[in-house]
């Protein structure tokens, strides 16, 4: 998929410069002067997550350190650009994701993040994560577990904690927080599995499971497991209906009002 993405990236770049000059410099800068996605990606972000105390070059020999190292990083990254394409109505080609889309871009950070946290570079680890927060507004810790094709729609004000788990296509709305209860240690964050949209503003709290294919409505507090293909809604969350596509992630459908409805309990 990597080298698939990449020549998409390269024809829509020529075609960009095509419509509008004036970004012909930046274009050939971010992605029409390298060879691969890896190349372009860790330009990209090292010229937007380094400061004046870590240069950007310092910055991207990690990133391609951590390429390198964990060429899967790149394969995931190209999922996640995909992930954007076909989930975001407002985006009709891949090359907004990787140039403009902060989302996009938070998660390719924290995945350098989690790489260095990993190998035992954990003051480095927290550095990049420091710096994703203030640079993009998303706060994830670097010992959490992302899979693949993830998507952040908006991303502004995301947080997620340590021991968070996020699997593979799972779409994630801004202002969501995946977080603990208190300052208890250990595993204390949640589990999100396969295919499950968290709706905008939502919290998800304490070391539960959010079962794959699951949907959270806007605004929720969810406390407790939540069974897959479920929709759970409200504050506390409870469980309303079930999703009507099998994976919700995919369709960003946040309206639980168009979910198979579940009855009430007699006498509620």
């Amino acid at each position: 998929m990597p080298n698939n993405v990449w020549e998409q990236l390269l024809e829509e770049a020529r075609q960009v410069i095509q419509r509008e000059p004036l970004l012909a410099s930046y274009v050939h800068s971010c992605i029409l002067n390298h060879d691969s996605l890896e190349s372009a990606l860790s330009f990209i972000l090292a010229n937007k997550i380094s400061d004046e105390v870590m240069p950007a070059i310092m910055v991207r020999e990690l990133f391609e350190y951590a390429y390198e190292k964990s060429p899967e990083i790149i394969d995931y990254a190209a999922s996640d650009i995909r992930a954007v394409y076909d989930r975001d109505a407002a985006i009709s080609s891949y090359l907004p994701a990787i140039l403009y889309l902060k989302g996009f871009q938070s998660i390719q950070a924290h995945r350098l993040a989690h790489f260095l946290w990993t190998n035992n570079r954990r003051d480095l680890a927290l550095f990049i994560q420091s710096r994703n927060s203030a640079v993009f507004t998303v706060d994830i810790h670097p010992a959490c577990v992302m899979g693949k094709g993830i998507m952040f729609d908006h991303a502004t004000g995301i947080v997620i904690g340590e021991t968070s788990v996020i699997e593979d296509n799972v779409s994630i709305m801004q202002s969501v927080t995946l977080g603990g209860t208190g300052n208890e240690q250990g595993d204390r964050h949640p589990k999100i599995r396969t295919g499950v949209l968290v709706s905008a503003g939502a919290k998800v709290l304490g070391n539960i499971e959010v079962g794959m294919g699951a949907k959270i409505g806007a605004g929720s507090v969810v406390l407790n497991d939540v069974p897959p293909h479920t929709t759970v809604v409200g504050v506390p969350a409870r469980v309303v209906g079930k999703p009507c596509s099998e994976l919700p992630s995919q369709t960003m459908d946040q309206n639980i009002l168009n979910d198979e409805r579940t009855a009430p309990a007699s006498g509620k």
